[in-house]
């Protein structure tokens, strides 16, 4: 199952990684945010090398089927911010598997050929 990670978390990581105090890594994160928000309001695009790109795009209008009802809706034009992730994450998360965990392939042990795999108790006592 995958965690949830908080920006409080993110700052307390950061914060010990840095050595500054939790509050101002906090504070940091938080006019980030803002200023991420702020400039895609004012139709700005934001390029992070290596992370990503933000923009705006424009969904057209389109009819849709409400599906409790069946019945076709007009769904009206609307903007949404599009994310393209960079190359350096595209790599990293290429590695990930998230069919069986979410670690990643390489991180994940291999069984040797013809060895058994390990029982937790909660798998033993289901069998008696």
């Amino acid at each position: 199952m995958s965690q949830t990670v908080t920006k409080k978390e993110l700052a307390y990581r950061i914060a010990g990684v840095s050595g500054h105090k939790k509050v101002i890594v906090r504070k940091i994160i938080q006019q980030f945010i803002e200023d991420i928000i702020g400039e895609l309001s004012r139709g700005n695009r934001l390029e992070f090398r290596e992370f990503g790109v933000f923009e705006l795009k424009r969904r057209a209008p389109r009819r849709a089927r409400n599906p409790r009802t069946g019945d076709r809706v007009d769904v009206p034009s609307k903007t949404v911010v599009y994310f393209k992730p960079g190359r350096a994450m595209r790599e990293m998360l290429s590695r990930f598997d998230l069919t069986d965990s979410n670690a990643p392939a390489a991180a994940r042990p291999r069984r040797q050929p013809g060895a058994r795999p390990v029982e937790t108790p909660k798998e033993r006592s289901a069998e008696a």
